[in-house]
């Protein structure tokens, strides 16, 4: 039986992703220098702002708090995540079994998003923090049922390909979220005095936010028949299975085997690795471009374009890629590039030459190239890593393995926001960043390259234009 993917049903199932990168942009561009300011009002009684202007250490002596605030996020996700995967393995409801959780997920953590700037805005730190907690304990409801979905419906060998096409929406939703932070820049809001700091600014982003969110989960509420799908897609995944890429067939009635075992951990602990050095950037690169490189927070936006073009170019091809070289060089490969780009980052420093409002410096021109670099990377990275997980499971376990998947991500993202800040605290020195994340790039390429087998799935045909949209959804 020839296996082909369902290009137009997958984009439909991306529009979960869409909603989770929209907000997961939002949050992390903004969230970090409002924990940074806030802390040096409670610690100095100055704003960052001032501090900036008087004495920029102190703003570096306070990450380590910005780093535990963030890490507790993530502590959640860590308990969290492989709860309601196992939960929604074993859900039966007239809608789905992922679907109820999507659902529920995105209206509370819609609901609740907007409080977070508002009370950052009050001065309300516990507040905020509350906020906070609540956003992402209702996100993780949300995020492993909606990962889960694709691969429920997906043969395994077309999982890559799939993968691809769900990331590319939801760097459609991160664009939304990077598109206002260019008109609505949080430099203006951070750099000006208190009584001239205006609400609006931080709060539009936040509503935008939700409102998407809750438009992307009811479209693809309309448009994706969880039980439906399941009983059209049975004989296709059941051919799957028989054409994955594992060392050993999956057997519900016998334990995992040990290569398919030992395949799993050394996956999970290269993924430790560089979501290490993924979320290092991603939680402290505005702090890095406002109060490091001292440019306008909007440059930090472009940087994100420029890095999701690149991304999206890396999933659209990565799956391709993966069918001639096999999914283990695709990421070995895009390791590499991310090391590279990370290099080139170590020699970024500030230009010196003051071209905005409020005496901020011009934005380095070498950190797009670096952006851009890392951004196609990282792509090849993630379009590949999570089907290699989920490769290694049945149809009835893919809840449970995106935990696995998530476990490794956020256990990962907990332990680097307090490390980073303490390294950050100890050096005094935010070009310690660049430095950082190379390492751990370069660890996870040596324990992935070094213990991961390359083993390719059977040739598979592919729909390709009109036929793939013209499948039965």
């Amino acid at each position: 039986m020839d296996l082909k993917l369902n290009y137009k049903r997958t984009a439909q199932i991306g529009f979960a992703f869409f909603g989770i990168l929209l907000l997961w942009q939002v949050y992390d561009s903004w969230c970090p220098t409002f924990l940074t300011d806030i802390f040096a009002r409670r610690m100095y009684g100055l704003s960052s702002a001032q501090l900036k202007a008087g004495d920029p250490d102190k703003i570096l002596n306070v990450q380590w708090l910005v780093g535990i605030i963030m890490a507790c996020d993530n502590l959640a996700a860590l308990i969290l995540l492989p709860i309601f995967g196992r939960l929604s393995d074993r859900t039966k409801t007239p809608i789905g079994k992922r679907m109820p959780f999507i659902l529920v997920g995105t209206l509370v953590s819609a609901v609740a998003f907007p409080f977070i700037p508002l009370f950052f805005h009050k001065n309300n730190i516990a507040g905020m923090v509350i906020m906070m907690g609540v956003v992402l304990l209702f996100m993780m409801m949300y995020r492993n049922p909606a990962v889960a979905l694709m691969p429920d419906i997906t043969p395994k060998p077309l999982r890559a390909k799939a993968n691809g096409v769900i990331n590319i929406m939801g760097y459609f939703g991160g664009a939304f979220a990077t598109v206002l932070g260019i008109f609505l820049k949080l430099s203006d809001y951070i750099n000006v005095a208190d009584e001239a700091r205006k609400l609006w600014i931080i709060e539009i982003p936040f509503i935008v936010a939700s409102l998407l969110m809750v438009i992307s989960a009811l479209v693809l509420f309309a448009t994706v028949k969880e039980n439906k799908l399941a009983v059209e897609m049975k004989e296709q995944m059941e051919e799957g299975e028989r054409q994955a890429a594992i060392a050993t067939p999956v057997d519900d009635t016998k334990p995992m085997s040990r290569e398919n075992k030992q395949m799993l951990l050394a996956i999970l602990g290269a993924e430790f690795l560089w979501f290490m050095a993924d979320n290092a950037l991603g939680t402290y690169m505005g702090n890095y471009v406002i109060y490091y490189l001292n440019s306008v927070s909007s440059a930090t936006m472009i940087l994100t374009i420029l890095g999701g073009v690149a991304s999206v170019a890396g999933f659209a091809i990565a799956g391709f890629i993966a069918d001639k070289i096999g999914r283990k060089w695709t990421i070995s490969s895009g390791l590499a590039l991310t090391a590279l780009g990370l290099l080139i980052m170590c020699f970024v420093t500030p230009t010196g030459r003051v071209t905005g409002a409020n005496g901020e410096f011009a934005f380095p021109v070498l950190l797009y190239l670096v952006g851009v670099i890392r951004g196609f990377g990282m792509a090849l990275v993630h379009n590949c890593s999570f089907p290699m997980v989920v490769e290694l499971c049945s149809s009835n376990q893919i809840g449970r393995f995106t935990g696995y998947y998530y476990t490794a991500s956020m256990s990962a993202q907990t332990v680097t926001p307090v490390l980073l800040g303490l390294v950050l605290n100890a050096s005094l020195a935010w070009n310690t960043l660049p430095v950082y994340c190379m390492i751990l790039i370069v660890l996870s390429f040596t324990v992935f390259t070094l213990l991961v087998k390359n083993i390719k799935a059977k040739k598979v045909s592919n729909a390709h234009g009109l036929e793939a949209l013209g499948e039965e959804d």
